[in-house]
């Protein structure tokens, strides 16, 4: 039966490109200091490459959701850094409404970064831009610096095989060894093909090379000009594995360390076998270091005041289910949540076809469900309305960030 959506439009907005932004030179002078980039960041373009729609982008809200707020004045005061990282069940417009969100905070004075932590990133086709590369890149159209950055593992991979055969290739992993005190079995490891495992990536490595992002957003001074950095998060399993990894990186650390220095003790006798003392120390200061950052990086995600994770689902028995689920772990990480966005909300109507009806019976039932959960009640839920067309492009994203960030 033909589904006559027309007579559900609420509220309508005609968008129309607003002047790009072609130089740097309109910039605060704060991002001068941007380059160079250290060297695994690098820009692809400071101009990037939009793709124009061929004509004025028509937007119709399909949806009158229960009047909601966001509580965006909150968000958006203060010049401090801030994170904001939205997650939730595949397909529930996760990428759509952190790109909103970056657009809304780089149109209210933050210099914004929004980053897809996502394998098959999204992003791309959110801003209708070539994002893909894995380095910043700009994004045309709003008012303040607006950058953006997909993840990218393949590169990541080729920037330690290039670093391996900088430092001599195996004997990088031989003087690693050495310097843990582990000389001895360097041969027997060698058998293992160590390098091998950069074609097979173990589970958890898009994670990891998040998290050494994560590090350099902390520490790196070519980030110092962004007050708000959004994450467009993978799906829950890799989101959790994302969150968890700290935790589990700081006791593996601990581990090895506590390893080294029993074998040190039992062998210190034969000083030989270990190679130089300073060598060995260099060794264990690296990983000391490393723990630090992980501290770090737990601290902040775990950070009321600078750090919110905001889950998005859709009305939907299935997705509100995960969506608990996810909460309850975000609680036990001691992430912090405030906000629910549930998204595709259809409205009321006096006359519906058929598909319609059901369709809103099973919405109000899965909204009920987020009344009653104990997981999600608790939460600031955001009502966000089905659109009758793709969210693609800054106007579009302008368009939806003012509905659902009030």
């Amino acid at each position: 039966m033909a589904c006559h959506l027309a007579s559900a439009i609420s509220s309508s907005l005609r968008i129309t490109n607003p002047t790009p932004t072609n130089s740097l030179l309109s910039f605060p002078p704060t991002l001068s200091h941007l380059l160079p980039f250290h060297k695994s960041i690098t820009f692809l373009s400071l101009r990037s490459s939009t793709i124009p729609p061929t004509k004025p982008l028509q937007v119709r809200s399909v949806a009158t959701p229960t009047e909601s707020i966001a509580g965006f004045d909150d968000m958006v005061a203060g010049t401090e850094r801030k994170y904001y990282m939205l997650g939730g069940k595949g397909g529930v417009g996760k990428t759509s409404c952190a790109a909103s969100l970056a657009v809304k905070f780089a149109n209210n004075g933050h210099p914004t970064l929004v980053v897809s932590t996502d394998p098959a990133h999204s992003l791309s086709d959110s801003f209708a831009q070539d994002l893909a590369g894995g380095a910043l890149i700009q994004v045309d159209g709003p008012d303040y610096p607006l950058f953006a950055l997909e993840i990218n593992p393949d590169k990541a991979r080729e920037d330690f095989r290039d670093a391996a055969k900088q430092n001599g290739g195996s004997t990088g992993v031989k003087d690693f060894m050495d310097g843990m005190g582990l000389g001895m079995i360097e041969d027997q490891l060698g058998e293992l093909k160590l390098g091998e495992l950069l074609d097979t990536p173990p589970p958890g490595l898009d994670e990891a090379i998040a998290i050494s992002k994560v590090m350099q957003f902390l520490e790196s001074p070519e980030y110092n000009m962004f007050t708000r950095i959004v994450f467009d998060t993978a799906p829950t399993g890799h989101t959790l594995r994302l969150l968890s990894l700290p935790d589990f990186l700081d006791a593996s650390i601990g581990k090895i360390l506590k390893l080294r220095q029993k074998i040190a003790s039992a062998t210190s006798a034969i000083k030989s076998v270990f190679g130089q003392e300073n060598t060995r120390q260099d060794a264990a200061d690296k990983l000391e270091k490393l723990r630090e950052r992980m501290i770090k990086v737990r601290e902040l995600f775990r950070d009321t005041d600078s750090t919110e994770f905001v889950i998005v689902t859709i009305p939907t028995v299935m997705a509100v289910s995960e969506s608990s689920r996810l909460s309850a772990s975000l609680k036990k990480e001691n992430v912090p949540v405030k906000r629910l966005i549930v998204n595709q909300i259809l409205p009321p109507s006096a006359s519906d076809c058929k598909f319609c009806a059901v369709k809103r019976k099973d919405q109000t039932r899965a909204l009920d469900m987020i009344q009653n959960d104990p997981e999600l009640s608790t939460l600031s839920m955001i009502q966000a309305p089905l659109v009758d067309v793709e969210i693609r492009g800054v106007p579009a994203l302008k368009f939806l960030g003012d509905i659902i960030w009030k």
